[in-house]
Formats: C-alpha cells, structure tokens, sequence
C-alpha cells in the first residue's frame, strides 16, 4: 500500500500560491580546483546518493474525488537530468549576479507532476567557483523521514565516500480505481485519515476565503478613496518576486564579543540582527518611537518527549523573542537578548549548539527546512519575522572532491511576511541568508550592509570593556618602577 501524504504535509501544499512558494533553498559555494567540479560530476554525485533518499524519486498522485489525502508513489518516468539543472553566468560571474540569478529561480515554484525538488549548477563564477542552488518543497522534507539531499551530498573529507550500486527500478503506480480502494480501507481501518482530510479541506476554504475577502476590501478602498490601514515595516502582502542577500561574516568577532560580554554565540549574531534591523528601519524614515520591538520567532533544537524526534536526534521548537530595535545602546541590546535566550535555556530542554553541530553528517540544510516548518506553524500566534540559526561545522565540507567555501540559507517567505532570514556557521565564517520581497521591501540590499556595520558596532564596545584593564596594568607597571 502506498504511503499517504499526512495533514501537515498536504497543509503546505494546499496553502502555496503564486506569491508564496513553499520550498526552502540553499546556495552553496565551491572551489572547484584540481577537481574539476561541474555538472557532469554533480549528476553522477546525486545518482551516487539519492537512494539514501527514497521520496527524492516519488512524485505525488491525487485521489481521485478527493476522498482521501494524496499518496507518494515512484516517478515511472524519473529523470535525474530535469532535476539537477546546468546554468551559467558570463564569465567572470560576480556574486551579485548570482544573487540576482538564484532571486529568479527561488521566486519560481516546483512542478507538483515530479519530485519537488531542483538543484541549479551554476558555473561561471569569477575565482574558478561554482555554486549549488537546492530547492526542496516544505511536503518533502521532514526531517524525520526525509532529510534534505543537500544533506547527503556533503562529505568531511575529498576523497567521496565508496558505496554499494544502486538497483532502484520504480514500482507500480496504483490506478485510479486502487487509490479509490484504498482510501476506503483506510477511511474503514483509520478513521483519523477521514478527519485529517476534512480539516485540511477545511483550512484550504478558510484560507481562499480569508484572500478574497482581502482582495475585497483592496478594491473598496480604491473605490472609496480611503487609505489601506498601516501593516508595519516587514509585515505585508508578497509579490510574486524576490530579492536574495547574502552577507560573510567571521566567527572570531562573534567570539570575540561573546568573551568579552557574556552570552553565547547566537545572542551575538541575534544581537547584530537587531542593531541591522534598527539601523535599516532608520534609514527608511520609520518611527521608533511606536515600534519599540520587532517579534521574531526562531526555532530552536530542543529535547521533549511530546515532539516528534528528527533525524538530527532532538525536537525543534519555536522560541519567540522580542528584539529591541528602538534600543541605541549595542551592548543593551546585546543584554536583552541574552536575558530571553537564557530563560529557553533554563528550562533544561535547550540542546548545546556545539552538540547539534557535532552530529556525525550533520549539514544546515535539513535544520533550516524544519525551522521554516515550524515557523509556519506559528503564523497564527503572530511575528513579524522568522529567524533560523543553525551552527555547522567547523571544518572543511566537500563534495566530489571540491571544497565548500560558502553556504548561504534561502529561507523561504510565509504569507503576510515579506522578509525571512537565515543564518548558518560554517568552518570559521557565520553566513547570513536574507530572503525578502522585491516590490515590499526593494531596499533589502542595504538591510545586508546593516548586518555587517551592526557587527562593527559591538566590535567597538569589546574594544572600551578592555581599555579599563589595560589602565589597570600601565598603573600596576608605574607603581613597580616607583618602589624601584
């Protein structure tokens, strides 16, 4: 019996529309070298590792009538050439072109008549690089049953890994008169698969309900002359277009703040986005004074035994946290995102990040898949953006015996919310992935300076805690000579 698509999944599907696609994305950043990386050798890599990842090679059927949730079942006609894609940039490709090409893609959504997924080789980048773009639908990776490919691709050393052929044939489709029998029996055997599929069914009127009336309303109020009611800086409706920023930073500064004030490296990097966020409101002319804070939900690994366990060995969580975006001072800010991140911490369910990133294959990619499930989840408690953290490895990733030098999240935009944000540390660096709505938010170029000038800014202060103890010692020094 093939296995049937559950509710959570189904939601994000029948809550996708043309203005909010629902993949997550990852752009990473290769030196090709002596290896001679390129898409020839990328296609032969995933032909190498897809078995490990069965739902990769299934599409979804519908059952006919609807009387039952869609199921997986293989792709007769699988191939691997349609998925991994070849593209290029004139040469020498510079970053800011990539941006704008990965802007096109992630704005486009998957064919719901394959596999939902794609992956980009882009060649043509300036310093003998290429980039991977992964694109993988929010239904197909769980986390607990699927893991994202990009996952898999990775090795910790150049030599790739040696495994077994792979046999896949694909089975069967079942007919459209074995779907209908099927849904049967398991409406008869698991009513649950009865009311699962009614409450979705349920949502989905709500949901296109919800946007007629909003369109509705739109219309009266160019008819009436009235203006649309405030939504707030990053709160809004989306286009169908995006705008992808990328922003490299180093892991020594966060360290070097976190040693010199306390805290931990994600209250350094949370710290850094509230002072770019304030920074940026600023220079849009908006009012502080009545945005006091900006509530952002970020998930979080925890430990619970009323979640569903992922591969990554624990549960993810949603932590809401208040950033202090009218706050001037740096190091305030800095204090009063510590003080939330270690109430979470306290409750004795909080996961180590040196833990997380010590998993044995553990790659970003699948955290920052579920971060932007579990985000989702919580649009109805209201935030006005998401943010994932997710602290990789610390040494050098490879796939088909090239390096990877960058590795940039792309999360994707929920409905409502024109800017998400991802982060993800990595072999000495901290990169930040920033995904925002072209028409709402055209500026989100300079929100990526922001980042780094805000990075400065508490760099700056690890320079006056200092000074006092410096004091101290040139003191310490003369009092010496003197007794001399």
């Amino acid at each position: 019996m093939s296995e049937r698509l559950r509710a959570r999944d189904l939601a994000f599907l029948t809550s996708e529309t043309a203005t909010a696609p629902r993949h997550n994305a990852t752009l990473e950043i290769f030196e090709s070298g002596e290896s001679g990386f390129d898409h020839d050798r990328l296609l032969a890599l995933v032909c190498d590792r897809i078995s490990f990842v069965p739902r990769y090679r299934q599409r979804l059927a519908e059952v006919p009538g609807g009387l039952a949730n869609p199921v997986w079942v293989d792709d007769d006609h699988f191939d691997l050439d349609y998925h991994v894609r070849r593209s290029a940039l004139p040469r020498p490709g510079n970053d800011e072109q990539l941006r704008e090409l990965v802007s096109r893609i992630v704005s486009r959504r998957l064919d719901r008549n394959r596999p939902l997924w794609e992956i980009y080789v882009v060649e043509g980048l300036e310093g003998d690089r290429v980039a991977l773009l992964y694109k993988s639908h929010q239904a197909l990776v769980d986390g607990v049953h699927t893991v994202d490919l990009g996952q898999l691709l990775l090795d910790m050393t150049p030599e790739p890994k040696t495994l077994d052929p792979d046999d896949w044939a694909p089975r069967p489709a079942p007919s459209s008169l074995g779907l209908v029998a099927e849904a049967l029996v398991d409406s008869v055997t698991s009513p649950a698969t009865v009311l699962e599929t009614v409450s979705v069914a349920a949502s989905t009127a709500r949901r296109t309900a919800g946007r007629a009336t909003g369109a509705s309303v739109s219309v009266a109020q160019a008819l009436t002359g009235r203006r649309p009611k405030r939504r707030g800086p990053v709160v809004g409706p989306l286009s169908q277009h995006r705008r992808i920023v990328t922003v490299e930073t180093k892991l020594s500064d966060y360290r070097r703040v976190r040693e010199a004030h306390g805290g931990t490296i994600n209250d350094v990097i949370m710290a850094t986005l509230t002072g770019a966020l304030r920074a940026w409101l600023m220079t849009r002319a908006e009012s502080l004074g009545g945005l006091r804070q900006l509530r952002a939900v970020v998930p979080v690994s925890v430990i619970d035994d009323e979640l569903e366990a992922t591969s990554l060995g624990s549960q993810i969580a949603a932590h809401f946290v208040e950033l202090p975006v009218s706050e001037a001072s740096p190091l305030v800010r800095l204090h009063q995102v510590t003080y939330s991140f270690q109430a979470h911490a306290e409750t004795g369910r909080s996961v180590a990040a040196n833990r997380l990133a010590g998993i044995a294959g553990f790659a970003p990619t699948t955290f920052h898949a579920i971060g932007s499930r579990v985000a989702d989840d919580e649009l109805r408690r209201g935030y006005h953006l998401s943010i994932t953290n997710v602290p990789g490895p610390q040494s050098p990733l490879y796939a088909a015996g090239a390096r990877m030098v960058a590795t940039y999240p792309v999360p994707p935009l929920h409905e409502g919310h024109p800017l998400a944000i991802g982060v993800t540390s990595y072999d000495g660096k901290v990169f930040y992935g920033l995904t925002a709505d072209r028409d709402a938010l055209p500026d989100a170029d300079l929100l990526g300076t922001c980042v780094t000038e805000a990075l400065d800014e508490l760099l700056a202060t690890t320079t006056a805690a200092r000074a006092p103890r410096g004091r101290k010692r040139a003191a310490s020094k003369r009092a010496v000579k003197s007794k001399e």
